[in-house]
């Protein structure tokens, strides 16, 4: 039998008005739940252009508490359209503490939980570590209204682990909030070697773990720090065989909506049986920076 879930990627340009891009966010959103999506999720930190590019205090004024005004205003849409909502934010636990934080509302309007992004990069432009301190939240999943769910937040697609330690936990769909893009300098020589690194490690992971892959990245050229960071957009989603099974441009503001079946998840899982035959008795190294 199948099990069809509708998700809406959203894929917008972000100003400088924080307030004006959680209105706009807002509004795509509630246009996604009109034009049928169930699950619908933003881009990695919407309210804002992509601060990290330096290095600057006053960006910690960005920040706000969970529940605050953006997950107010989420919430209460969710429950107004029945939807459940993937919402991405700077999140101010207390003076000095800061996360890149994804809050999920159930289609009720519960705050179901957050997952606080674990892996923080240090790169060119890139400047996170300064901004955020590493989740200690674990991986979790979420049994919502339409599917059981997994997120992780943008440098945490590159790393198999956190992947695989969510879809343990029973997750069909992993969701990742991303905000990546090319330096200008960078995208002639190297700009279509980095997409599909980052496209293909993705929907490997929906492969190993027989499971769908959601990505919603931002789009458009900020300029904060020198030539600033062209986001390349492309948002998509992945099949439980790695299959892409919808994509966003890379030029323009968009919302991917994309049709995915549950039950393929378990008619995967059944016949390529990675998760049963995982030696998990060998693994132990993993736990170790490096092995000798």
């Amino acid at each position: 039998m199948k099990e069809v879930v509708n998700i809406g990627l959203l894929q917008t340009a972000c100003s400088a008005n924080p307030n004006a891009n959680l209105k706009k966010t807002l509004a795509l959103a509630e246009g996604a739940a009109k034009q049928g999506a169930q699950i619908i999720c933003t881009q990695e930190l919407f309210r804002s252009q992509y601060f990290c590019q330096t290095e600057d205090h006053q960006n910690f004024a960005l920040a706000e508490k969970i529940p605050g005004p953006t997950t107010d205003a989420f919430a209460k849409l969710a429950k107004k359209h029945r939807v459940v909502i993937i919402a991405s934010l700077f999140e101010k636990r207390a003076a000095g503490v800061y996360h890149n934080t994804a809050a999920v509302f159930d289609a009720d309007g519960s705050l179901m939980g957050i997952y606080r992004k674990m892996h923080i990069p240090d790169d060119p432009l890139y400047y996170e570590k300064f901004y955020f301190t590493p989740g200690d939240l674990g991986f979790k999943t979420w049994q919502t209204k339409y599917g059981k769910i997994g997120v992780l937040i943008c440098w945490d697609q590159w790393y198999p682990e956190a992947a695989r330690l969510t879809a343990m936990q029973g997750a069909q769909i992993l969701f990742y909030p991303t905000a990546i893009g090319w330096h200008p300098s960078e995208k002639k020589k190297y700009g279509a070697i980095q997409h599909d690194a980052w496209e293909t490690i993705q929907r490997g992971h929906a492969i190993a773990n027989g499971c769908y892959v959601a990505v919603p990245n931002r789009v458009g050229h900020e300029r904060i720090s020198g030539q600033g960071i062209e986001f390349w957009g492309q948002s998509f989603v992945a099949g439980t065989s790695g299959q892409i099974l919808a994509r966003a441009g890379a030029g323009k503001e968009e919302t991917l909506m994309a049709p995915v079946d549950l039950a393929a998840v378990d008619v995967t899982r059944t016949h390529w049986p990675f998760l049963r035959d995982r030696r998990v008795d060998a693994y132990g190294n993993l736990t170790k920076r490096l092995v000798d």
